[in-house]
């Protein structure tokens, strides 16, 4: 079987496939539909960078099954994009490739590799025998076309690029995902993260504190979110804010994401480090001040035309995309050079030009 995907690439976007003679993908005897298998074994905020072209491929592939392999805790957000039929769950630890994936049945129709640029992630999935591999070019595997990976652009625009190398129209700026049908734990609130999977991008937990004082004494309602593992950062920050113990959601476990997706969906601002949650802000259109360190906005930001401040202090000489160790073990420089005014201000910015579903009316459906 073919694994170049160049045989193909000449195809528009379609219906039934862009299969050489032309014809419809092949539909097993049992009727059931053929596979695209999709690799992002990665967190929530990587994945929601993704969904633009799992939008594309969900346009391009009406008639296949799309697959998702992802960690099993993505499962409710893979279903909120309205893009993805089932998650195929992976393990691995941190941003690691999975060793093997559990598929069965037979091969997929189609892969396509938005985890990275290879060649771990392309044979993963190479083992799999798909008929098409969709994916970066890798000088370890020459047998295997696709475009060239670039350092230096946004995520979202990556896997969008890929997708449009092969044939099929891809949007960036196609992010957005509905708020869901519950009802927020704190409508029009300011939700304070202090979170985030590494200490290099962990604004210090005061800072953090200050501006949910200021919110407070503004007259916003505030509460800190916290992801499993991190409750006694959210707690310090609460406490230092003065705010009560009620005000913490989360800490012991994730917060189940319906009821975290109302809760940003319905949110006045969102104040948050460059990690998942600020993603989520940017799917639902909802005001965030998200401050960065190691690596820059350019990279990982939220959408310029949004309502969004990113806030970033590189120093002169610099690298201009990636000066820090995004896993390192302490609170990066640039991150600390980000003032407490700074983001006070960026937040009543914000909190000013807001509609009033942010102060907890309900949310738009999106079109």
């Amino acid at each position: 079987m073919p694994l170049d995907g160049t045989a193909r690439r000449a195809g528009a976007p379609y219906e039934d496939g862009p299969y050489e003679d032309g014809g419809a993908p092949p539909y097993e005897p049992d009727g059931h539909r053929p596979a695209l298998l999709v690799l992002r074994a990665l967190g929530l905020g990587d994945l929601l960078t993704a969904v633009p072209a799992l939008r594309a491929l969900r346009r391009g592939f009406p008639r296949h099954e799309i697959v998702l392999a992802a960690p099993g805790r993505l499962a409710e957000v893979a279903r909120a994009t309205g893009a993805v039929d089932r998650l195929l769950p992976t393990d691995a630890p941190g941003r690691e490739v999975p060793a093997a994936l559990a598929w069965q049945g037979p091969p997929p129709d189609v892969a396509v590799d938005l985890h990275g640029c290879g060649p771990l992630s392309h044979r993963l999935l190479q083992r799999l025998g798909p008929d098409r591999l969709w994916a970066f070019g890798h000088a370890e595997l020459p047998g295997l076309a696709g475009p060239r990976w670039r350092p230096d652009e946004h995520e979202r625009e990556r896997w969008c690029r890929l997708l449009r190398w092969y044939g099929l129209d891809a949007d960036p700026g196609e992010l957005r995902i509905p708020p869901p049908p519950v009802p927020s734990p704190a409508p029009g609130a300011v939700v304070i993260h202090p979170g985030a999977d590494a200490p290099a991008r962990r604004w210090p937990v005061d800072r953090f504190a200050a501006v949910a004082a200021s919110a407070r004494e503004a007259g916003h309602p505030v509460v800190v979110t916290a992801g499993r593992g991190e409750g006694a950062q959210a707690r310090a920050v609460a406490e230092r804010a003065g705010l009560p113990a009620a005000s913490v959601i989360g800490g012991r476990d994730d917060v189940p994401f319906p009821e975290l997706c109302a809760l940003v969906a319905r949110a006045r601002c969102v104040v948050v480090g460059d990690t998942g949650l600020a993603h989520l802000a940017s799917a639902l259109c909802t005001p965030s001040v998200v401050l960065f360190g190691p690596v820059a906005p350019l990279l990982w930001g939220p959408p310029p035309d949004g309502p969004h401040r990113a806030l970033w202090r590189p120093s002169p000489g610099d690298d201009p995309l990636r000066p820090g160790d995004a896993n390192g073990l302490l609170p990066d420089a640039r991150l600390l050079r980000i003032t407490v005014d700074e983001v006070r201000e960026a937040v009543r910015d914000l909190t000013a030009d807001t509609g009033p579903e942010a102060r907890g009316a309900p949310a738009r459906a999106l079109p």
